[in-house]
């Protein structure tokens, strides 16, 4: 609609956001699009398009040749920030980054060894310093549990101490109003 507006020199409202000249240059891309590829290639298609490496070189190589990015990207269908990426890549990667990698999510824990060594038997003074080293762990574990128990016991002393202060207070000043 906004095209064939175009050609009648008619403009629809413009959105909210855009300013002007953000909206006809917008409406002028769609023409210049739809003049060269059709208007199918305005049509969303709810899914984007899968490029191979071989199209998007030969696309690439028309640029690189002398046309400009949005003439060529108006001509396959493409968004020209797409071309425009695709250009930069290949000028930094060459062919291999016009490859299509595979997005896949990086697994949190590395995956473990398939190859697992039977662990060495340990001398005897590695055992006694084993046999310490835990019975120091249980030590620690034990003093840590008592001191988080005190302080827990000093923090309900303390709220209570507050709470008996604040209902002194308050039957006080009941105290005084009645007065």
């Amino acid at each position: 609609m906004c095209i064939e507006m175009n050609y009648r020199r008619e403009y629809p409202e413009i959105p909210e956001g855009l300013t002007l000249k953000e909206f006809h240059q917008t409406i002028r891309s769609w023409v210049r699009r739809s003049e060269k590829a059709g208007l199918e290639s305005l049509e969303h298609k709810g899914h984007s398009r899968k490029w191979t490496p071989e199209e998007k070189l030969e696309l690439v190589e028309k640029v690189l040749a002398g046309r400009g990015l949005r003439p060529v990207a108006d001509e396959a269908g493409v968004n020209s920030g797409q071309l425009y990426n695709w250009v930069q890549k290949y000028r930094m990667e060459g062919y291999q980054g016009l490859i299509n990698k595979p997005k896949r999510r990086v697994p949190k824990e590395p995956k473990p060894m398939t190859k697992k060594e039977a662990p060495r038997e340990l001398t005897e003074s590695e055992r006694e310093e084993l046999i310490r080293l835990r019975a120091e762990n249980e030590y620690l574990r034990a003093e840590t549990a008592a001191i988080k128990k005190l302080m827990a016991l000093r923090r309900e002393k303390e709220a209570a101490r507050l709470k008996a202060r604040k209902q002194k207070r308050s039957k006080s000043s009941e105290a005084k109003d009645t007065d």
